[in-house]
């Protein structure tokens, strides 16, 4: 593993913030991918592993050229949002962690304007169970839907059987940060502010994500020592 490879990967699972994201979606879900409750997709729908999947795929480099339908059925390609900062979200309406993050996501999106900041949702649900989910909670950013490719896609970041995740990239579709497990404002602050030092040259790239990784962890301990704190 070469260090690009070793820092993506380290950003990817960030020790502790991992087991807390995915703790937090196990007991406030009720769910896991593998074996989810009454009234979630079964594991042969939307967001479930495929049967005799392959292993997740190691952390890219760049965004992947993926193409999904939007909600209007029009393809549409994780490269058509190149050149600006980008956010891509998986998420799906049956995880409460997803459904909590959409508040933040939106935020964002009007907060860092300026940086012309796009954020995209990746539903690996039904685009029927999706279109009713807007119905009652309107998202102001792209929603593209995986129904059953949104799993594989998941493996093409290096993620596998956990909702929900986000992949933060430069302008130039570099991909600087994974995060596993619901994200917090003060983390997609700081990753968001290491971006823009990245667009502006102000540092590089080993350098912002040996500083997102050493930053990430900070945080997920500070929320260990405050149970009650919210992101």
């Amino acid at each position: 593993m070469n260090r690009l490879q070793r820092a993506l990967a380290i950003t990817l699972v960030v020790g502790i913030g991992l087991a807390a994201g995915f703790l937090s979606y196990r007991l406030q879900s009720g769910r896991t991918l593998s074996a989810p409750a009454a009234g979630a997709p079964r594991p042969d729908s939307p967001g479930e592993p495929e049967a005799d999947a392959p292993a997740p795929l190691p952390v890219p480099s760049v965004v992947p050229d993926l193409t999904f339908p939007d909600l209007k059925g029009a393809a549409t390609s994780l490269h058509s949002f190149a050149g600006a900062p980008l956010i891509i979200n998986f998420w799906a309406t049956w995880c409460a962690p997803c459904r909590e993050e959409i508040p933040l996501l939106r935020d964002l999106r009007q907060r860092y304007r300026g940086q012309r900041l796009e954020v995209v949702g990746i539903a690996l649900d039904f685009g029927t169970a999706v279109q009713q989910y807007l119905q009652k909670t309107p998202i102001d950013y792209p929603v593209l839907i995986g129904e059953q490719g949104g799993f594989t896609a998941a493996q093409q970041f290096g993620v596998q059987a956990v909702l929900p995740f986000s992949v933060f990239a430069d302008s130039r579709s570099r991909i600087v940060a994974v995060k596993v497990g619901q994200l917090h404002r003060e983390e997609a602050e700081f990753i968001l502010s290491e971006i823009g030092s990245l667009d502006r040259g102000q540092v590089g790239m080993e350098e912002a994500r040996s500083a997102i990784e050493a930053r990430l962890k900070e945080l997920a301990v500070e929320r260990a020592k405050s149970p009650q704190s919210s992101g």
